[in-house]
């Protein structure tokens, strides 16, 4: 989290007030300082009136879509201050600070507690809010791990780029260590790090002739895998000596070429009969991903003495959807069947899916129509673990090869949609370093199923992005792995 490289409150606004006083802008601007008229220093026209400045921006200001997980809360003097959660020295009730600079907290919710976890954390940016209304500035990086916002640590794995958004046209500059690495104006800013560091991003805006400061970021840091994390990912392929696997049983007939993406793995507790059964769905964007990757989940539930089972399913765009929730239901409808052969209680299963897989999972026991098929009903669920899944499909880039562009098509495939009273229970999940619109998506959906009567636990995972939800199921004391276990021992 917040490292010594992070700036404190108090350093972001010293740093903003330098800046303010060397950029060659009046010191004193708002509403009750001395000037009147923002002058440029080599203004050649009539200058514009703060009125008139002020409403420029304003009409110029588009809205942004707020953050999946955090919310923008600005650090006024009545909605913090009275709490006692900012720095002694503070006062933002007061022009003590050239131009009224605003931190703006990032928050998971709008209390004291998440007040002061964002001051720690380094989940905050300063702002000019009398020059204009920076809410809904994004500042972070984004790899195939996961999103991270400011004051947070991203490990480089793959390609990693950090991201700015604005919500009016500004001069922007991303900051390395103190240094300018890359500038763009506009209301975004894109770069692919290459470097570990400290990153920040600074937004002027153009006043005449001159560049103003307005927001100023707290920094992501970006590191590199160190020697524990790569020996950790070796150590997870290890299987524990009491456990078996059963490796490439087939599920459903086909032809050659999807002949292994129609084959599951069972991971069996040795020397136990009459086991719960956990169904895990892999994930992957639909189009990418294997039953192969998931040793160490089937590994580590059967540990705890669930027989664990992991199909394949053909993947997009070859096999656009709903290939994929055929071929799942067709494992299911395997399972159903035989798993009693192998120890399993049939009722006891229990159906579980990250991302994609979330998805997957979610209309297996919501569309009754997709085990119809098979003759079965999803009264045969005992409960569905949907692990920063995927529930509304009406939005979003990228899903055209899987799902289409007909939008009757996409609601029909969102489990969203179906939801019913009468569903089996749902424990649902999201990351503190999720997927930008999966954490508002797990809350809209939890929200629907606790609407229509269906028990529904949503938990938010700390300190974990969108892939290390699954590498950290090893870990004893992981948070994800701690609820699916209470959930279903309880079902």
């Amino acid at each position: 989290m917040a490292s010594a490289q992070d700036y404190s409150l108090k350093a972001l606004a010293v740093a903003a007030w330098l800046l303010v006083m060397t950029s060659g802008a009046p010191a004193a601007t708002g509403p009750t300082g001395d000037a009147d008229r923002l002058t440029p220093p080599t203004a050649t026209r009539e200058p514009e009136s703060i009125e008139q400045i002020r409403a420029r921006f304003a009409r110029e200001r588009r809205p942004l879509p707020r953050h999946g997980l955090y919310e923008d809360i600005a650090a006024t003097s009545t909605n913090i201050a009275p709490a006692g959660i900012l720095p002694s020295g503070v006062d933002l009730g007061t022009n003590r600070f050239p131009r009224a600079l605003v931190p703006h907290l990032l928050v998971r919710e709008p209390s004291p507690p998440h007040f002061q976890e964002a001051l720690t954390n380094g989940h905050f940016y300063v702002a000019d809010d009398w020059l204009c209304d920076p809410s809904g500035f994004m500042f972070g990086a984004v790899n195939n791990q996961g999103v991270f916002t400011m004051g947070d640590d991203a490990l480089m794995v793959g390609k990693t780029r950090l991201v700015a958004i604005t919500p009016l046209a500004a001069r922007l500059r991303l900051l390395r260590e103190g240094a300018v690495v890359a500038e763009a104006t506009g209301t975004n800013l894109i770069f692919e790090a290459k470097e570990p560091g400290a990153y920040r991003l600074e937004a002027r805006l153009a006043v005449g002739e001159a560049e103003w400061p307005w927001i100023f970021s707290s920094p992501v840091n970006l590191t590199l895998p160190g020697v524990n994390e790569l020996a950790r990912l070796m150590e997870l392929a290890k299987l524990s000596p009491d456990v078996k696997v059963e490796k490439g049983i087939t599920y459903r007939a086909g032809p050659e070429e999807s002949a292994d993406k129609h084959k599951l793995d069972l991971y069996l507790p040795k020397s136990k009969t009459n086991l719960p059964v956990f169904f895990f769905i892999h994930g992957g964007a639909w189009k990418t991903g294997d039953r192969s990757y998931y040793i160490p989940l089937g590994n580590r539930y059967a540990k705890e003495g669930f027989l664990t089972v992991a199909p394949s399913y053909r993947l997009a765009p070859k096999h656009p959807y709903p290939a994929q929730l055929e071929d799942v239901a067709a494992a299911l409808a395997w399972t159903v069947r035989h798993i009693s052969e192998y120890g399993g209680d049939t009722n006891r299963i229990y159906v579980g899916g990250h991302s994609a897989g979330g998805h997957l999972a979610a209309l297996l026991a919501l569309d009754e129509r997709a085990l119809a098929v098979h003759q079965l009903s999803p009264k045969l669920i005992r409960g569905v673990l949907a692990l920063s899944g995927v529930y509304n499909l009406t939005a979003g880039e990228g899903l055209e090869s899987v799902f289409g562009t007909d939008v009757a098509k996409r609601r029909a495939a969102a489990p969203l949609t179906y939801v019913h009273a009468g569903a089996p229970p749902f424990l649902v999940t999201y990351c503190e370093w999720d997927y930008f619109s999966l954490p508002a998506m797990a809350k809209e959906f939890h929200a629907a199923l606790r609407q229509a009567g269906v028990r529904s636990e949503l938990v938010f995972v700390p300190g974990e992005s969108h892939i290390s939800e699954m590498i950290s199921v090893t870990r004893s004391n992981d948070v994800t792995v701690a609820a699916a276990l209470k959930f279903m021992q309880s079902k």
